[in-house]
């Protein structure tokens, strides 16, 4: 077993057990986490795939800006766990039924006949001077361009939902209106009073 062999098997490992963590652990705070886990695990594999800037963009994106947005809804809305913790026994069946829809439509799509591994042996190797994010860029914005905006569209509609469940008025709450700081005059807020020197006794 060569090293690549050897990190992919560890990584692999490390990516299911905290895919699961994330679907049987009680905390939602912690279960975020745990993607965290996964989606850096993920970011090693697509390394070994010499898809650099997959891994990059996994890190940044769904790491440092998609797990905020969870992580501030999470903590932000009222979560009965309780309530979710009765549900989890009823929808078992319904979600192992996803699950294996899920694995069949993922080793369909990416099976090994669809990119001629099974012919080649392994994958090939590309020069040094290789631009995976050139190729990429041409296929993403050239053939895969409509749902590349589709997505776009249901990523803003994710954004303005998150805001909308969080938004609160309170009407107990202070609150600072700059519209009325900013329109504010010098006569309204500053009252000059004219006072008698005190004189010692």
């Amino acid at each position: 077993m060569g090293v690549e062999k050897f990190i992919f098997y560890i990584f692999a490992i490390i990516m299911v057990l905290s895919a699961t963590m994330v679907i049987t652990v009680k905390n939602p705070v912690r279960a975020a986490l745990f993607l965290v886990l996964t989606f850096f695990a993920s970011a090693v594999i697509w390394m070994l795939l010499e898809a650099e800037f997959l891994a990059i963009v996994l890190v940044l994106v769904y790491v440092g800006a998609v797990m905020v947005l969870f992580l501030f809804v999470v903590m932000m809305l009222d979560i009965n766990i309780e309530r979710i913790r009765e549900g989890f026994i009823r929808y078992v069946p319904f979600g192992a039924l996803v699950a294996v829809i899920m694995a069949a439509m993922i080793i369909f799509v990416v099976g090994p006949q669809h990119f001629g591994l099974e012919k080649m042996g392994e994958a090939a190797r590309h020069a040094a001077d290789y631009s995976n994010i050139r190729d990429l860029g041409l296929v993403l914005y050239t053939k895969y361009v409509y749902p590349f905006e589709i997505a776009a569209v249901i990523l803003l509609v994710a954004i303005v939902a998150a805001i909308a469940l969080t938004l609160r008025r309170r009407p107990q709450t202070k609150h600072q209106d700059p519209g009325e700081q900013i329109a504010a005059k010098r006569d309204e807020r500053l009252r000059i009073v004219s006072m008698e020197a005190e004189k010692r006794k």
